[in-house]
């Protein structure tokens, strides 16, 4: 494989026009149009699944830590240093002592650092398809997420064939997805193959952008990424008891190079442990107060992920960059309405 062809091949053309041209744009409207397909159908899955559909906070006195050199954006409420949610996890482990199998669509604010803009990948404002179910296991919240891609999938080449072929979709590189067929690999393999290519993928680390692209590359299904090492994800991803240093977690990446639709894991619930987990990972337990208060109480073990709606929508559409099939995009360090 050619990596300077793969990494070159990773800047999206252009920027969004004028926002005025930009919801003009016929290419969009077909992208809302497969967008609304897909929400349709991820709400008819869940639900037949036994999951009850939550709106999520948007503000809170903290959030997810991030990662990647993401950043949170501070908010004044009535004088409290409050956060916009740059992902609602803590609040769907919090939810399940009154909703054991829930979900969110979850809008998420991210600062993400400059350099992403030119990924295709990286929006500051995007939403999440959010599930948690209590008393699960990483295998459980993985057939969810595949049951899930697989069911949204076939109902929109079901219900609007026309858009996506207009769009220069095949129906058949989309055949495995429908099939359900999907591979599994760990981050050790993952990081072997890599390093293989000649890619300096970081063996302790997430998967690089460039690197994860690769892997998406070279795959014509979609594939899970499990067990990342600990201290490459957040304090809330659960460590194996069994393999200390090993979180059982994962990434579920889309094939032909769109890259990563999904991540999650097993949840740490344990008071003690999170505390623990926060210390080391250089977060202040004091900060979390109100959801250390919950884990004290006792907030069931769970398993659960986030999916990117745009980037589930770029994917079924084929489209270069994100900001394409968002109605009011915002690139990372671009000043936009």
């Amino acid at each position: 494989m050619d990596l300077t062809a793969a990494t070159a091949d990773e800047t999206a053309p252009g920027t969004p026009p004028p926002l005025g041209e930009h919801l003009r744009s016929p290419r969009l409207r077909t992208a809302m149009l497969v967008q609304q397909e897909a929400l349709q159908a991820a709400r008819d899955y869940l639900r037949g699944e036994g999951f009850t559909e939550l709106l999520p906070p948007l503000v809170g006195p903290v959030t997810d830590p991030g990662g990647r050199g993401a950043k949170a954006l501070d908010v004044d409420y009535y004088g409290h240093p409050y956060k916009l949610m740059t992902s609602a996890i803590l609040y769907k482990q919090a939810s399940l002592r009154g909703f054991p199998r829930l979900f969110y669509i979850a809008p998420n604010v991210r600062v993400e650092p400059e350099e992403t803009a030119t990924t295709g990948r990286h929006l500051v404002e995007f939403h999440q398809i959010d599930v948690e179910i209590a008393d699960a296991s990483r295998e459980d919240a993985q057939e969810i997420a595949a049951g899930l891609l697989t069911h949204v999938t076939e109902h929109v080449w079901t219900a609007v064939p026309e858009l996506l072929t207009g769009l220069g979709r095949e129906e058949a590189d989309f055949a495995d997805v429908r099939a359900g067929k999907y591979d599994v690999r760990t981050h050790e393999e993952a990081v072997a193959r890599l390093l293989s290519l000649g890619h300096p993928q970081n063996p302790d680390g997430e998967i690089d952008w460039t690197g994860e692209r690769i892997l998406s590359l070279e795959s014509d299904r979609p594939f899970f990424v499990d067990d990342y090492p600990k201290g490459s994800r957040g304090f809330y991803d659960r460590e194996d008891p069994e393999r200390p240093g090993v979180l059982r977690n994962f990434d579920l990446i889309a094939p032909h190079g769109y890259g990563e639709l999904v991540s999650g894991s097993e949840r740490e619930a344990d008071y003690a442990t999170l505390v623990t987990r926060m210390r080391e990972s250089g977060e202040n337990p004091a900060k979390y107060a109100w959801y250390l208060k919950e884990a004290r109480e006792g907030i069931p073990s769970s398993a659960g992920f986030g999916m990117g709606l745009q980037r589930l929508v770029r994917f079924l559409t084929g489209l270069d960059a994100l900001w394409q099939v968002s109605a009011y995009p915002k690139l990372p360090g671009v000043v936009a309405p």
